[in-house]
């Protein structure tokens, strides 16, 4: 799936996900959760926040999982083999000595993932019904930093709305950054294989 180019998926969200979120899943929350005002929708589009959020679950999850795949397999053999023999079944083994020494990479995982659902633009602005604001409601349209500059910047006139793109693009950037370091920091402070720093 990490494989699969963003607009693809945005397509396949307006397609496919978004009429059959608008049809079964977002009714049947109105009907049942109406009184909470974030499933308070007035009426199911498809389109909006919680199908921009589909989305990007989508296409975050194989990223997160390929990197914690690779921190498993990082682990060296010697501590796996010591708790087997120590009596400890293999769920055991993963939670005691796999899962601990893999923690702060995993924890990094995330906020990488996360720093990529933040940056991306094409298949959000597909899917997120394009409002001019944050909605109430998680099934009405609103937009996202990236939704905002990739439909607004090819219709921008120079001048004032131009440079608020260009403002937006700068905070956006510096968001995906501070994402990347937390990361960095969390592994090299918390790695129990290398030590704590």
């Amino acid at each position: 799936l990490a494989a699969i180019p963003s607009v693809v998926l945005g397509l396949w969200g307006i397609l496919v996900l978004g009429p059959y979120l608008a049809h079964h899943l977002e009714p049947g929350l109105h009907d049942k959760l109406g009184f909470v005002p974030i499933f308070g929708a007035p009426e199911a589009t498809g389109t909006g926040l919680f199908t921009a959020g589909l989305i990007l679950t989508i296409m975050i999850v194989p990223i997160i999982a390929s990197i914690c795949r690779e921190l498993f397999l990082a682990v060296p053999n010697e501590l796996e083999e010591g708790a087997l023999a120590l009596g400890t079944t293999r769920w055991e083994m993963v939670r005691g000595v796999i899962l601990p020494a893999t923690r702060s990479g995993i924890a990094a995982a995330v906020i990488l993932g996360l720093g990529r659902a933040l940056g991306e633009a094409i298949a959000v602005t597909q899917v997120i019904g394009g409002g001019t604001k944050i909605s109430h409601n998680v099934f009405g349209p609103s937009d996202t930093l990236a939704s905002k500059i990739a439909s607004s910047y090819q219709g921008a006139a120079s001048g004032i709305e131009a440079s608020s793109l260009l403002y937006l693009a700068a905070i956006l950037l510096v968001m995906g950054l501070l994402a990347n370091v937390v990361a960095q920091i969390i592994v090299r402070r918390f790695d129990p294989l290398r030590g704590a720093r």
